[in-house]
């Protein structure tokens, strides 16, 4: 069976690299064979696979097999790397973006329309995470802990956690989407001749947290959702 783009990162992280450099979607879009993504990318297949090999086949202490960890550590990790980030750089970007539209914004008006979507990706994140830590996650711990006790699972009020993980994921795209904007309108968060050190400390915090927000929803699409998925399957093929 062909893998998806999102397997082959979920199995090797470092893949991530070859796709960034190609402006390949592998989080949101994960879902796409190599063939796909080639083809879309006006790519030459053979060649994006000799690359992904070449990363792949490199000794690094970097990679870090998180298909392998337990789902509750996974959740852990998340909650704890990714969403904490989230919460202290959206307040930090906030208020570079706000100095840098009163500095720069008449001659850079494309800065209040980055300031507009980061605020707004800000805000919706925020609710996006809270709906997580309250909803699927504890639901995600829920599991794991029948399984290992051996007691039945009750159907939460959610129905299937199909219904969540479809909403999350849909959170995602349009978290994907507002930031390609932003890479767009930044010239891939490239500042301009006569910014200040400021302007070049923001679009750097921007390309970090897009970075990270790539990991975060590479984490939750392509490995904790398809094993929280296949961990009610067990429950529901019992009953």
């Amino acid at each position: 069976m062909t893998q998806t783009v999102g397997e082959i990162v979920a199995k090797d992280y470092r893949t991530a690299q070859v796709f960034k450099n190609h402006k390949i979607d592998f989080c949101c879009r994960g879902n796409r064979s190599l063939e796909e993504v080639a083809l879309k990318n006006n790519l030459n297949v053979d060649v994006l696979s000799a690359e992904l090999k070449a990363v792949t086949e490199q000794n690094s202490e970097d990679n870090i097999d998180f298909k392998s960890w337990p789902l509750d550590l996974l959740v852990d990790y998340i909650e704890k790397k990714h969403h904490r980030y989230v919460e202290k750089q959206s307040t930090v970007l906030k208020q570079y973006l706000d100095k840098l539209c009163r500095v720069h914004g008449e001659k850079h008006p494309e800065l209040f329309e980055i300031k507009e979507l980061f605020n707004a990706s800000a805000g919706e994140l925020a609710s996006h995470m809270k709906k997580e830590e309250l909803i699927l996650f504890p639901f995600v711990r829920k599991m794991i802990e029948a399984k290992q006790s051996g007691q039945d699972l009750s159907i939460p009020g959610f129905g299937s956690v199909a219904n969540p993980i479809n909403t999350m994921m849909d959170e995602h795209d349009n978290e994907g989407v507002r930031f390609r904007t932003i890479a767009k309108l930044s010239n891939d968060y490239t500042p301009p001749a006569d910014a200040c050190s400021t302007y070049k400390v923001t679009y750097a915090l921007l390309q970090e947290f897009e970075e990270d927000l790539h990991r975060h929803i590479h984490l939750e699409n392509n490995i904790l959702f398809t094993k929280a998925s296949a961990l009610e399957k067990e429950f529901t093929a019992v009953a």
